[in-house]
């Protein structure tokens, strides 16, 4: 029968789940990247952590740096706790041991202190140090043995930080029980910080690459999307129930108003109307909590702009049955929007969400191709928690017909899709739209013109005078 291995938690949300519910205890883990990717900062907001639950560190370094200057450093941080120093954290400095005695001191130094301060986590900072130390790879290997044999002894888990970057066949690869690698990568004028678990053993940790930051709290990261709810989202529940659009006419041509739970896109260009059909969206008769959830409009923005359409979001909101929340499209992390936005449909128990602005979202994903997939999980994952979503698409040009995407996927991936653009006529220029795709359901597809009044919008059952037929390909393998 598989035994379940006993953990303990780093104190670090995101990196525990990336690791399967945290580290394996009694293990040992190396911890390597670049200077300054932040494994100094990793190592001492786990052990202030492990200290917080009554834990006891040992927090050993091999480097010419004083303790007191690294504590000046980890005083600008949020995790950094004073009182612990010297009762449940406890620094000791292992150069001078090291250079005088070998990697053979070091060694003998952590048999004492360990089991003397009863220590359940060793955090060894400078492995690239002992690595130079050592007259062959023999001796580093020798080293990391012993290193865990005392660690396990002793029922203390080791995190050994490094620098260093090593090969597959090196004596720390091959040896130890896990590896998280921590990298900088730039991109651009940006700079992205990723973590990637290389080894684990005896565990299942997600794969592939996760952003994280460093933050005033520390360091803070992200899963991928994909990884932790691509595969295991719960099922949705379908229904014929309907959500309004906010515009009765709307509802009427959608055979009676978006189908509950799904996801609808509002594609047009800058200026067409989509804001103000969202606006139209998450004021109509229902106690449903809603979100608008955007990139371009702050709140105060947000609010005029409904007010000058006749809506009243400053009622709703103090109701309690309207939420906004606005994030600076620059330089996000897509999975940390993601992240957010789950949390808050969570915790508010919102069914009608409007996103405003999904290119914000395709502009932060750093692989353009990984957009579909990311979006698919993402509508899945409201879908599956109730939520009926209205999500507006840019056009590149103000006349365009076709929506400029890294990934073909995104319009499949839409239960519903509504095209809005720009049209000259009579010398003027007017607001059209219609009705693309329903999924599951018959509509009305006939081209329509709309006003965006003081009162509202306006629907108007006015032709063009000649066929409309859209320069994208929207799939038609659903029944409508």
């Amino acid at each position: 029968m598989p035994q379940t291995l006993q953990r303990f938690t780093s104190g670090i949300e995101g990196l525990d789940q990336i690791m399967g519910g945290g580290f394996v205890a009694d293990s040992t883990y190396i911890i390597h990247g670049h200077p300054g990717s932040g494994k100094t900062i990793l190592g001492n907001q786990i052990a202030f952590h492990r200290a917080s639950q009554g834990d006891t560190v040992l927090y050993v370094t091999l480097l010419a740096e004083s303790h007191e200057r690294l504590f000046a450093f980890l005083s600008t941080l949020n995790f950094f706790d004073p009182p612990r120093l010297g009762q449940r954290i406890n620094y000791v400095s292992a150069f001078s041991i090291m250079d005088n005695e070998g990697l053979d001191g070091v060694i003998r130094l952590l048999r004492r202190e360990i089991p003397r301060q009863g220590a359940t986590l060793l955090v060894l900072d400078g492995l690239l140090n002992a690595r130079e130390k050592a007259a062959s790879a023999f001796d580093m290997k020798k080293f990391i043995a012993e290193l865990q044999s005392n660690a396990v002894f002793t029922n203390c888990t080791a995190l050994l930080l490094t620098s260093a970057r090593f090969e597959e066949s090196s004596p720390e690869y091959t040896m130890v029980d896990g590896i998280i690698e921590l990298r900088e990568e730039e991109l651009g004028v940006r700079s992205i910080r990723r973590l990637r678990v290389r080894k684990s053993r005896g565990s299942s940790a997600l794969s592939g690459l996760h952003q994280y930051e460093i933050r005033q709290a520390g360091l803070v990261t992200y899963p991928r999307l994909e990884s932790v709810s691509g595969a295991t989202y719960p099922a949705d529940d379908p229904t014929s129930e309907r959500t309004s659009s906010g515009i009765a006419e709307v509802d009427r041509l959608l055979g009676g108003g978006l189908p509950s739970g799904s996801t609808t896109l509002l594609i047009g260009p800058s200026g067409v109307g989509k804001t103000s059909w969202g606006l139209h969206y998450l004021t109509p008769d229902s106690p449903e909590p809603a979100l608008h959830f955007g990139f371009y409009e702050s709140p105060q923005r947000l609010q005029l702009k409904a007010s000058a359409l006749g809506r009243d979001l400053s009622g709703l909101r103090a109701q309690g049955s309207l939420w906004i929340e606005w994030r600076s499209p620059v330089e996000r992390l897509v999975d940390a929007v993601a992240i957010d936005l789950l949390a808050i449909v969570e915790k508010r128990g919102i069914k009608r969400l409007f996103l405003d602005g999904l290119q914000a979202l395709e502009n932060s994903i750093t692989t353009p191709r990984r957009f579909g997939a990311f979006l698919s999980v993402l509508f899945n994952e409201l879908r599956a928690r109730g939520v009926t979503t209205l999500a507006t698409l840019e056009m590149g040009d103000l006349f365009d017909t076709t929506p400029h995407l890294s990934s073909p996927d995104t319009l499949s991936i839409a239960d519903n899709i509504v095209l809005m653009r720009l049209v000259e006529r009579d010398g003027r220029i007017h607001r059209v739209f219609s009705v693309v795709k329903v999924r599951d359901s018959a509509f009305d597809p006939v081209l329509h013109d709309f006003e965006i009044t003081d009162h509202g919008i306006r629907i108007y059952n006015r032709l063009l005078g000649r066929a409309f037929t859209p320069s994208f390909s929207v799939p038609n393998d659903d029944p409508v």
